[in-house]
């Protein structure tokens, strides 16, 4: 799985496998349905608290996200974005509205069906990794075909581990790995069980550039080569512009979207979009204020971002 490169040695995601239909790069334009959608979310709210102390992260969203494509979620701190990308992977129940995933109502599932669900089609890559520390890297990457009782294609588990380059390290457990060798077993792990979708929240937010530009590029090419389905909630415009399409959220709404993205469009409707309300996007202005916490699934809590 190739990581692709540009002027000046920099690494960003490859057009030149554009797929018919996709149109030049362009400004914002405003976010609506798709031809081919493997989640759809309608009316979608969500509202953590009650009372006086009640909080709206998401406020009648609707979101289409297109099937085999690279979907990134951007926006200010608060704006609900990765409240939305929780709802959607079935991590947290909305308020009200509906999700369909890959034609599967899911907002109104069953906690038993939902977790069969999250199991056979979701892969799930995360900021801080959640791999097992006392199984090794191979053991990882097939923990969830393992305890779904799913037996392992291991054609497939060998173009997934050729692909993030982890031949030589299955042996390994997390304590021996790099941190961008760890997330790299994590999305091996999310893309080997072959989920109508994968969710990735802030995959890049442990890592240092090097270790960045080798996950993107494996989200990347999953999606070119491997027809996946990928959404990654990310802070970051560079990131960003390894997608398809990037969403931006403001308020607990989507304002808008942009295809094709490079760093410097999405910086500058970043800017744009900031300065229509005096909002602060991260990645634009400095550092970000602390976010409110919310409630998660089972115990503790969540910020959402």
């Amino acid at each position: 799985m190739p990581v692709h490169a540009h002027n000046g040695g920099a690494q960003t995601p490859p057009y030149q496998n554009a797929r018919p239909g996709r149109c030049e790069p362009g400004g914002l334009t405003a976010h609506g349905p798709v031809a081919d959608p493997v989640v759809t979310a309608r009316a979608l709210t969500k509202v953590f608290g009650r009372g006086e102390s009640a909080v709206t992260a998401l406020d009648a969203v609707d979101a289409h996200l297109a099937r085999g494509r690279f979907t990134a979620i951007m926006g200010p701190s608060g704006s609900g974005k990765s409240t939305l990308m929780h709802c959607l992977a079935g991590l947290e129940s909305p308020t009200s509205g509906s999700i369909v995933l890959d034609g599967e109502e899911i907002s109104s599932m069953s906690r038993r069906r939902l977790t069969r669900l999250r199991r056979e089609n979701i892969g799930f890559v995360f900021q801080a990794f959640n791999l097992v520390p006392s199984l090794t890297a191979e053991e990882n990457i097939t923990l969830p075909l393992d305890i779904a009782r799913r037996k392992v294609d291991r054609d497939h588990f060998d173009r997934v581990v050729d692909a993030v380059g982890l031949r030589d390290r299955l042996s390994h457990r997390p304590a021996e790995l790099s941190g961008g060798q760890v997330q790299r077993v994590a999305c091996a792990r999310a893309l080997v069980g072959k989920p109508a979708v994968v969710f990735a929240d802030e995959p890049t937010g442990n890592l240092d550039s090097q270790a960045t530009r080798q996950v993107l590029g494996i989200l990347r090419s999953s999606v070119d080569e491997f027809g996946q389905s990928v959404v990654m909630v990310t802070h970051e415009a560079e990131a960003a512009a390894w997608a398809d399409t990037v969403l931006f959220l403001r308020d607990g709404h989507v304002v808008a979207e942009m295809n094709q993205p490079d760093q410097d469009r999405v910086l500058d409707a970043l800017r744009d979009l900031a300065a229509q309300d005096g909002a602060r996007f991260d990645g634009v202005g400095g550092p970000e204020p602390d976010e409110p916490a919310s409630a998660g699934p089972g115990t503790g809590t969540r910020e959402h971002r």
